[in-house]
């Protein structure tokens, strides 16, 4: 099945765009393209001398493979100019699923584990002097039968269980930077400014951090300090994110030398606003918590987005179609969307940053059944543990500078649930500036009854809405995390095999009043008790067809201004307007 950009996929712009924009040098180049590759499938044959279109995972019809592979090598060469010798090189990675080894040039450089978090190598010092350079890449992925976080991932797809994704399925791409550089950036905006930290790599003692942060072309507020230090800086008449106003300021931070050189300079930007529960200032007794956004009440109206593509699996075909499904949702009326136990490229997040979509982030889930055989050896159980938490804590990281993201979602669903109060108040503790969910659908897994963590309460109800009730006393906010599901089957738009929905409509018409009815009763909620809700979802999925769209993304299945008309009237209704 193809998409409107599976065609404009070629080996010379496969995501040709700058992977990092909250991190920008002009000293960048990109290593996505055909790559030599070697590999082992699920069934043991072993396949050689193929090419694969980077960054496609093998499974996809744009990667030129078109199968699942379990073992897989790649390799190519790339040149360095002689401008970028003079400082350091690195080598990024986006996302390799699930371990990745890195030789430069023969030499063993790194191994990482987790398929959702981004890595970086410095290969300096094994480059050859004026000569061509080899990367070669192992990846190795064991799928849903394994111990790492894949979210909905299946080695046997089917049901709500899609397409696995194996080996690079993100950009990678080669950054020249001083010896003294600006490695990371900590961003916390609130409602006046931000607190900046620049983490510098090299010689750091002997710089001075000079910052500006500006708006549309004029510096409004800057400072300077030493590396690693938290420098504040005040914004005047600050101009605060919203949805429907998602201002953006742009940041510059370089790095000085003692005779005011500068050694390095990057591009950010960052947004003003804060995210909580609480309950409003003029707020009556008796009234439920809410979700705060700049201190006042917002419904989070959003629905599912499980981040699949027919053409290319976990990888969006081009960048103009990972911003399309966003702008997408803009046009239905929708103020934030939930990237469902999947991490996208940070341009997704990008997006979501400028067209003003707040992001609910859940963390991929581990592997429903993991066995735990007798032995020597780490019980499965808890070699999956270590690396879920260890991978969701990167993901914390990587993802911290995010204007967009206000909610972090821990487990869903019970899927490899364990020890929730525990992580939970680790999530709070590593990120106190946004709305943690301990458990989405806590209602749905008797196994793992509601144990109060979190700022939120969320409940599941198919077809629904949920009408959760929480105690007086009860601090969190309630959101329905997953409701709807409503089923219809465009022909000629559809996935081989059975269409499944939890409700199914003959017609584009009856779907969308089964939408005006479902948020209908949304909008009562709403105004009653309810600080947030998911319908289910932005796009059909392989056999799902319970999508506002086909999977294909070529037919809107629902009227366009209808949805948008309700879905503002929810919002409206939950937000106090």
């Amino acid at each position: 099945m193809s998409t409107p950009w599976t065609y404009q996929v070629n080996s010379d712009n496969a995501h040709p765009e700058h992977p990092r924009p909250h991190l920008t040098r002009p000293s960048w180049r990109s290593l996505n393209g055909l790559w030599d590759y070697v590999s082992r499938d699920a069934s043991g044959e072993v396949h050689r001398g193929e090419r694969i279109l980077v960054p496609y995972p093998p499974e996809s019809l744009l990667s030129g493979i078109g199968r699942r592979d379990e073992q897989m090598w790649y390799r190519r060469t790339f040149d360095v100019p002689p401008e970028w010798r003079d400082g350091r090189v690195l080598l990024h990675f986006g996302a390799v699923d699930q371990i990745a080894t890195v030789w430069v040039n023969h030499q063993l450089l790194i191994r990482h584990e987790g398929g959702f978090t981004s890595f970086t190598v410095d290969v300096t010092d094994v480059l050859r002097p004026d000569a061509e350079q080899e990367v070669l890449v192992r990846a190795d992925d064991e799928g849903n039968r394994g111990t790492f976080a894949v979210g909905k991932q299946a080695n046997q797809p089917g049901g709500i269980l899609y397409t696995g994704c194996s080996g690079i399925w993100q950009s990678v791409w080669l950054e020249a930077v001083p010896t003294t550089h600006v490695a990371d950036l900590d961003l916390v905006p609130d409602l006046r400014g931000l607190d900046l930290v620049a983490h510098v790599a090299g010689e750091p003692s002997h710089v001075t951090v000079d910052v500006s942060v500006a708006h549309q072309g004029e510096q409004v507020a800057s400072a300077r300090g030493d590396a690693g230090q938290r420098l504040r800086l005040d914004v005047p008449d600050p101009l605060l994110w919203s949805p429907d106003h998602p201002h953006l300021y742009d940041v510059t931070v370089r790095l000085l030398g003692d005779d005011g050189t500068v050694l390095d300079e990057v591009q950010s930007y960052t947004a003003l606003r804060t995210i909580r529960v609480g309950r409003p200032e003029d707020a009556e007794g008796g009234t439920p918590a809410r979700i705060l956004l700049n201190d006042r009440p917002i419904f989070l109206n959003a629905p599912l987005d499980q981040g699949y593509w027919p053409d290319g699996v976990y990888t969006a075909p081009t960048d103009e179609a990972l911003r399309f499904d966003l702008e997408r949702v803009k046009a239905l009326g929708f103020n934030s969307v939930r990237k469902h136990v999947k991490v996208e490229p940070m341009r997704w997040y990008h997006w979501a940053d400028r067209l003003g979509l707040l992001v609910w982030q859940d963390m991929p889930s581990l592997p429903v059944v993991l066995d735990n055989p007798p032995g020597p050896q780490p019980p499965p159980v808890a070699v999956a543990r270590e690396r879920f938490e260890a991978e969701l804590h990167a993901l914390l990281h990587q993802l911290r500078n995010v204007p967009s993201l206000g909610v972090w979602v821990v487990f869903n669903e019970g899927w490899g649930e364990y020890d929730t109060a525990r992580i939970t108040e680790a999530v709070k503790a590593a990120d106190p500036t946004r709305v943690v969910v301990a458990a989405s659908g806590v209602n749905c897994c008797h196994s793992h009854p509601d144990t109060g963590a979190g700022d939120v309460y969320d409940d599941h109800t198919y077809v629904g809405p949920g009408r959760p009730v929480l105690a007086a006393e009860d601090e969190r906010a309630a959101v329905d995390g997953e409701f709807g599901g409503i089923g219809l089957v465009v022909e000629g738009h559809t996935w081989p095999g059975e269409p499944i929905a939890y409700e199914m409509v003959a017609d584009r018409d009856r779907l969308t009043e089964r939408y005006v009815e479902l948020t209908t009763e949304l909008e009562a909620l709403a105004r009653d008790r309810l600080s947030g809700a998911v319908y289910t979802q932005v796009t059909d999925v392989e056999n799902e067809v319970n999508g506002l769209l086909t999977y294909d993304r070529r037919v809107v299945k629902v009227a366009v201004p209808v949805v948008a008309e309700r879905n503002r009237a929810v919002i409206a209704a939950g937000s106090g307007d």
